[in-house]
């Protein structure tokens, strides 16, 4: 199969997309076309296929007003982007935890005896990568979130739909908001990210990267 028009597709919306800083208030993004940006962080690939993530759209302007004090770095996406998503990052995802047999033996519909039998390959997984803390353990599940992140506003940009990702946020004041909404579960999930979706207000810059010969390495 000839990949040269799929190709050239993907580097035009690779180039097309940039940080837009501020969106076009008038301009909404349609039913169709968000569902399909959320298919994309839904289908994204996880580690061990556990989506360690949910995604909170945030459409109410009441809500956005209060999360701006403590989210400094979307102080002009949260007022004029069409939705803004916080994607959250699951907490204590260990082996035995209830989350991990129930999305392994039924979402994933992994039979239970072998699910049990494979509890040394999951120590070893564990240890191998130092995951031996609540910390570490939130560490690694927000590091699968920028897949769903990454995957997201590559599928926005394919259909001419501009995003920002955000990271300058007070994560413990918008932690206490969420939580007191009701939005963390049982204390199973924490902020990971941010990202405003929309239309740009202007133009963005020519992309500037490093050649290719600075980063890519073949051994």
């Amino acid at each position: 199969m000839d990949t040269t028009i799929r190709r050239l597709e993907m580097i035009e919306t690779f180039n097309y997309r940039h940080a837009t800083k501020e969106f076009d208030p008038e301009k909404k993004i349609s039913e169709e076309d968000f569902r399909f940006i959320l298919e994309a962080g839904r289908l994204s690939p996880s580690s061990g296929g556990n989506e360690p993530w949910k995604f909170l759209i945030v459409q109410s302007t009441e809500f956005r007003s209060e999360l701006a004090p403590h989210a400094y770095g979307a102080a002009r996406q949260l007022p004029s982007s069409s939705h803004f998503v916080l994607i959250l990052a699951r907490k204590g995802l260990t082996f035995d935890s209830p989350y991990m047999i129930e999305h392994q033996t039924q979402i994933l519909q992994m039979p239970l005896e072998i699910f049990s039998g494979m509890g040394e390959a999951y120590k070893k997984f564990y240890n191998d990568l130092h995951l031996d803390s609540e910390r570490a353990l939130l560490d690694w599940s927000s590091k699968q979130t920028y897949i769903a992140l990454g995957n997201m506003m590559t599928a926005a940009a394919h259909i001419g739909v501009d995003s920002c990702a955000i990271e300058g946020f007070e994560l413990d004041a918008v932690n206490d908001l969420l939580q007191k909404r009701g939005l963390l579960g049982e204390d199973e999930f924490s902020l990971s990210v941010m990202v405003a979706f929309g239309y740009r207000i202007r133009q963005g810059r020519h992309k500037k990267r490093r050649p290719m010969e600075d980063i890519a390495l073949f051994v």
